[in-house]
């Protein structure tokens, strides 16, 4: 199944469960709905922050080159960037981070000011199981290996309409050579591969 379709599976389910809460009628369940929220927030990031440790605690230096795409409107050719899986992995678990973040601002929003409380149910389960989901977790939680979608660069998910999604750095353009290995060997890798 489609993640996007699970997702929506899960969101509407939950919406469906919310509406049978009487938060109106017992005010104390919006405490434990609350400490639902925060506990699974707390629960993605302690996901992430374990990733970083296994990241940090591998260390893979392995070089990895990749072309960073530009804005999808932009008709320049991307950058290249020169990273280790170390640095892209630890990149992507803070990016991964900053998204949990800034969804607890706007849940905090939606909640504290406009007095929302479907949103603290809805999203005590759907980042969980993102988190889990996620390339990261599935390489260092589960212990995946680094093939298919799993290969860095990391390709986008299609998006739920059938396209692809803009990919965040296409695979085609990728050159992977171990740290051991001299800038000749890398050079000659990368001639190989424009071949």
């Amino acid at each position: 199944m489609n993640a996007a379709l699970g997702n929506i599976a899960i969101m509407l389910g939950a919406n469906q469960l919310v509406k049978r809460i009487p938060f109106d009628e017992q005010p104390e369940l919006v405490i434990y709905a609350r400490i639902a929220y925060v506990t699974a927030q707390v629960l993605c990031l302690a996901i992430f922050y374990f990733c970083s440790i296994r990241i940090k605690r591998a260390n893979d230096l392995t070089v990895l080159k990749y072309v960073e795409p530009k804005s999808p409107m932009s008709q320049d050719p991307g950058e290249m960037v020169t990273t280790t899986h170390r640095d892209y992995d630890l990149a992507d678990v803070r990016k991964a981070m900053r998204g949990i973040i800034t969804g607890m601002l706007m849940v905090g929003v939606m909640h504290g000011y406009l007095k929302y409380t479907n949103p603290l149910v809805i999203q005590s389960i759907l980042p969980i199981k993102n988190a889990l989901e996620s390339k990261q977790a599935l390489l260092w939680i589960w212990g995946k290996p680094a093939t298919g979608d799993l290969k860095r660069p990391f390709k986008a998910a299609a998006s739920l309409f059938g396209g692809a999604a803009p990919a965040e750095a296409p695979a085609p353009a990728a050159v992977a050579a171990s740290p051991a290995a001299s800038p000749a060997a890398a050079a000659s890798s990368e001639k190989k591969k424009t071949k």
